[in-house]
């Protein structure tokens, strides 16, 4: 029984391995959306970090300032349900 413990042990640490691996290259992924037609563009790296946004001038206008806003809560929303669907991809647990 006391190899059979052995081995579980191995195959744990050999998946923890793997999974740090995985969580490395995550890290250096990206991903990449936008709204309002590219006016926003938001870059977030496969641990939910934001890395880039890009606004276009024409995006930002004094009088509406809510549509901007709402354009970057889309670009955003939309980066954040990317890495999620890539996590869980590589991450299937």
């Amino acid at each position: 029984m006391g190899g059979n413990m052995q081995q579980m042990m191995r195959q744990a640490q050999e998946a923890q391995k793997q999974i740090e691996k995985i969580k490395a290259e995550l890290a250096e992924t990206s991903v990449e959306a936008s709204s309002g037609g590219g006016m926003v563009t938001v870059e977030l790296s496969g641990n939910y970090e934001l890395i880039n946004m890009r606004i276009k001038p024409e995006a930002v206008d004094p009088d509406d300032v809510e549509m901007l806003e709402d354009l970057i809560i889309a670009a955003t929303n939309e980066a954040l349900n990317q890495v999620t669907a890539l996590r869980t991809e590589k991450l299937p647990l």
